[in-house]
């Protein structure tokens, strides 16, 4: 058998987490992405395709860093300040085939405090 990158290993969970989840406009998908030095959060419509709202520590202007735990919480409280400003209070969470451990967890955690049921 041929070894397969993490990346790819990413993707094939990430497709199994995408057939059950789904975002709509009521109730969008939080598609996190996490590379090594940033981490990025947007809240989905599937059923248009649009992004309603997003967050990330590559933002311009932003005091965000995003390469460790601290970032992330900070980009969680942001994805959650804008969501509410946007009239969105409930979401379903897509980790994106990334572990639900370290930065994706405190994200989560994050956006959970700032008001997000999910």
């Amino acid at each position: 058998m041929a070894q397969r990158s993490s990346r790819t290993l990413r993707i094939r969970r990430h497709r199994r987490v995408r057939f059950n989840v789904s975002g709509t406009a009521a109730v969008p998908r939080a598609a996190v992405f996490r590379s090594n030095k940033h981490i990025t959060v947007q809240l989905i419509d599937d059923a248009s395709g649009t992004t309603l709202v997003a967050a990330s520590s590559v933002e311009k202007g932003s005091d965000v860093a995003g390469s460790n735990r601290e970032g992330a919480v900070k980009v969680g409280t942001l994805i959650a300040e804008r969501a509410k400003a946007a009239g969105i209070t409930k979401i379903v969470f897509d980790r994106g085939g990334f572990n639900y451990h370290g930065r994706v967890a405190a994200l989560a955690d994050a956006m959970r405090e700032g008001g997000l049921e999910f």
